[in-house]
């Protein structure tokens, strides 16, 4: 199955700082493009961190509260030292965690998620940056026709991974929601099906309403 990259879903160019970049610039940066975030590059343009709204926002965090109401935050002395930070350097969320051009969705979708991330910067094979993925790029993977869909599990579901007719089994995908309806010679295969559609780019849900010929799930009993 062909599966959409990270290469074919990230923005580019990207909107970058360097670690001498004021604070002020940065956030003239992201207001003007319209983003929550700068990856920050060294002299080789290889990412060494991120700066992002929150980072830049943790000096307003350290703040007293003018009017007394709220109480000090609590914030680590490595957070301490950021909130009185000016430069992209000092602002930066380090290390830049990144992925490369060839992953699949589903390699940094659980990067993202790991390391509760909204976005990752794109490297090549040296490390520069040559693009960046956000959460709302992997998502138009769910943005495909649902004909398109359908054709993915006729052919390469179907045909190319279980031997199948396109034509043997019913699928229909209304909204990214396939279903799956027919015969097919073994239980098992149902299970399998399942779990290659679900495994198709775009896809919401799947159901399986699909009879068996023979249980090759059920264990003979052992004879006494």
């Amino acid at each position: 199955m062909r599966h959409r990259s990270v290469g074919q879903l990230m923005t580019r160019p990207v909107v970058s700082v360097r670690p001498a970049t004021g604070f002020k610039e940065i956030v003239r940066l992201l207001t003007e493009h319209d983003i929550t975030a700068v990856p920050v590059l060294d002299a080789e343009d290889r990412p060494v961190g991120i700066v992002s709204e929150a980072d830049l926002l943790l000096g307003e965090c350290a703040r007293e509260d003018p009017s007394g109401l709220l109480l000090a935050p609590r914030l680590t002395p490595e957070q301490a030292a950021r909130s009185r930070a000016a430069t992209a350097g000092e602002l930066m969320s380090r290390p830049a965690l990144c992925c490369r051009p060839e992953w699949t969705v589903v390699e940094a979708a659980r990067r993202m998620q790991h390391a509760h991330l909204k976005r990752l910067p794109v490297v090549d094979e040296a490390g520069r940056l040559i693009g960046i993925v956000s959460r709302g790029d992997l998502l138009r993977v769910f943005l495909r026709q649902d004909r398109a869909i359908r054709e993915e599990i006729r052919h390469e579901v179907l045909d190319r991974a279980v031997g199948l007719s396109p034509d043997a089994l019913g699928v229909t995908v209304e909204d990214g929601r396939v279903t799956l309806t027919g015969t097919v010679d073994r239980r098992s295969l149902a299970d399998v099906l399942e779990r290659l559609c679900r495994s198709v780019d775009g896809v919401v849900d799947v159901t399986v309403l699909l009879d068996h010929r023979e249980d090759d799930t059920v264990r003979p009993t052992a004879g006494r």
